[in-house]
C-alpha cells in the first residue's frame, strides 16, 4: 500500500508555471491518491490554475510568495537573491521535514545551486549529481552526470556509481544494480586518468552494493546493457541532448516518409497502431526528471519547456524516491563504502594513480 508523501513544487518554474504545474500536479495525484501538495508562488495564479482541479485543492496548501528566479538567471544571482523565492520556499520544505521532496522545473543552474545551500551535500559527497532516466530497447537505464559538474575524479565517478545504484533500487526495485563507466571503448587501456582510476577503484573495494560491469561505450546506453551509466556531467549533457535531438530527427523523418505518397499515407494509416507504441516509446515526457543525487534532501529537475504529462513523470518519480527511502539508504551505502576506502588505505590496497596518489577522495 502506497505511503502519504508530501511534493513541494516550484509553482512558478519552468515556461509556462502554474499553468503546466497544476494539471501535472492534477494528473500525478489521479496516479498516486496518496499524495499531497505544498504550491509555492504567487497565489493569485495557482489559484486560478487550482479552480479546474478541486481533487487537487483538497490535497494542497498555498504558500505564498512574488519573487520569481528566472529560466536565465545565473546561479550566483539566485543564491543572493533567491531566499524566499518560488524555488527555495520547497527545498527548505525537505530540509525542515514539511515535504518529502521538491520539485522544480525552473532553472537547472540555480536550482542546483540553491539545493546546494539548503539540503547541503552528504557527508563524504564533494559533488552532488543530476541522474536521468533513459528508456532503452529493454526498458530504462538511469545515466548520471548528465550536466551537475564539468568533469569528475576517480573518487567523484566511483560516488556517482553508489549514487546512481541507490537510485536504481529505488525506481527499478532491483537489489544488486549493474553498473557501468561510460568510456570510448570497453578495453582497459582506453580512456582519460580519471575514467580509468575510477575503473580500478570500483574494481577493487569488495562488498558494493552494486554489479560492476566495467567500461560502456555510448551506443550501449540505449542496448540496456547495464541499469546505471556513469559519466562527467560535460559528456554526459551531451549525450543527453544528442539522444534528445536523435529521437526527434528519427520522429520527423518518420512523419514525412509516412505522408509522401498516397499509399504510403495508406501504410501509415494501417500501421497506426505499431507508429503509436514507438511514439509512446521515444516520448521524452514518459522519462521527464532529472535527480539531484548526493543532497540531503531529494529534488527532481523537470525540463522547463516540458507539459502537464511530463510534470506529472516528474512528480511520479519524486514520489517513488520519497517513497522508498531513498536518502537514507544512499546514507548508508556511502559511509560503508568510504569505510571501505579508509579501511583499504590503512592496510596499503588502496589503489592509486599514476602521480602514486591513492584513489578514492578529490
Amino acid at each position: 500500500m502506497a505511503s502519504p508523501k508530501t511534493i513541494a513544487l516550484d509553482a512558478m518554474g519552468g515556461d509556462h508555471g502554474p499553468e503546466v504545474v497544476i494539471p501535472g500536479a492534477a494528473l500525478s495525484l489521479e496516479r498516486q491518491p496518496a499524495l499531497s501538495f505544498v504550491l509555492c508562488g504567487q497565489q493569485p495564479r495557482i489559484e486560478a490554475a487550482l479552480a479546474a482541479h478541486p481533487a487537487l485543492r483538497a490535497k494542497s496548501r498555498i504558500v505564498h510568495t512574488d519573487l520569481v528566479i528566472a529560466m536565465d538567471e545565473k546561479p550566483s544571482q539566485a543564491l543572493r537573491r533567491g531566499k524566499g523565492s518560488s524555488m527555495w520556499l520547497p527545498l527548505e520544505a525537505v530540509k525542515s521535514g514539511e515535504a518529502d521532496a521538491a520539485v522544480s522545473a525552473g532553472n537547472t543552474g540555480a536550482l542546483m545551486a540553491i539545493a546546494k545551500l539548503v539540503l547541503r551535500p552528504m557527508a563524504g559527497i564533494e559533488r552532488p549529481a543530476i541522474a536521468a532516466l533513459w528508456p532503452t530497447v529493454k526498458s530504462e537505464c538511469i545515466v548520471l552526470d548528465v550536466g551537475a559538474n564539468i568533469g569528475a575524479t576517480a573518487g567523484q565517478l566511483a560516488d556517482f556509481s553508489l549514487m546512481g545504484a541507490a537510485m536504481a533500487r529505488a525506481v527499478f526495485h532491483i537489489e544488486r544494480p549493474s553498473v557501468g563507466l561510460l568510456n570510448v571503448g570497453t578495453e582497459e587501456m582506453k580512456g582519460n586518468e580519471d575514467v580509468k582510476a575510477a575503473h580500478s577503484l570500483l574494481k577493487s573495494i569488495d562488498a558494493l552494493p552494486l554489479e560492476y560491469k566495467g567500461f560502456v561505450e555510448g551506443d550501449q546506453i540505449g542496448q540496456g546493457a547495464v541499469d546505471v551509466v556513469v559519466v562527467e556531467g560535460f559528456a554526459g549533457n551531451i549525450a543527453l541532448k544528442t539522444a534528445e535531438g536523435t529521437a526527434k530527427q528519427i520522429s520527423t523523418y518518420l512523419r514525412a516518409a509516412m505522408t509522401s505518397s498516397v499509399v504510403s499515407k495508406i501504410g501509415a494509416f494501417l500501421a497506426q497502431g505499431g507508429f503509436r507504441v514507438l511514439r509512446e516509446k521515444m516520448d521524452p515526457r514518459r522519462v521527464n526528471g532529472g535527480t539531484f543525487l548526493g543532497l540531503n534532501g531529494i529534488a527532481v529537475k523537470s525540463h522547463g519547456g516540458t507539459d502537464a504529462f511530463g510534470f506529472a513523470s516528474a512528480v511520479d518519480l519524486a514520489y517513488e524516491m520519497a517513497d522508498s527511502g531513498l536518502i537514507a539508504r544512499l546514507t548508508a551505502d556511502m559511509d560503508g563504502f568510504h569505510h571501505r576506502l579508509s579501511a583499504a588505505a590503512v592496510a596499503g590496497q588502496q589503489p592509486r594513480d599514476s602521480t602514486g596518489s591513492a584513489l578514492g577522495k578529490a
